[in-house]
């Protein structure tokens, strides 16, 4: 961990819990609504290779009806 990770969780941890939840919730506006999650990836992952395989459905080929 960084020093300053190790500083801040210090702080952090010094804190009483109803001050933890205000920081969490101001921390989390510092962070973009649109930011991937980890399962976000892993399916973005698996559809790139099923795309590289050629696994996938040619749009053309869809009954959109």
């Amino acid at each position: 961990m960084s020093p300053i990770r190790n500083m801040l969780v210090d702080v952090i941890d010094s804190l009483p819990e109803q001050e933890q939840l205000l920081l969490f919730e101001i921390a989390k506006r510092f962070l973009p609504d649109d930011a991937a999650t980890e399962d976000d990836l892993k399916a973005i992952a698996a559809a790139r290779d099923e795309y590289e395989r050629g696994a996938t459905v040619d749009h053309d080929k869809i009954n959109w009806d």
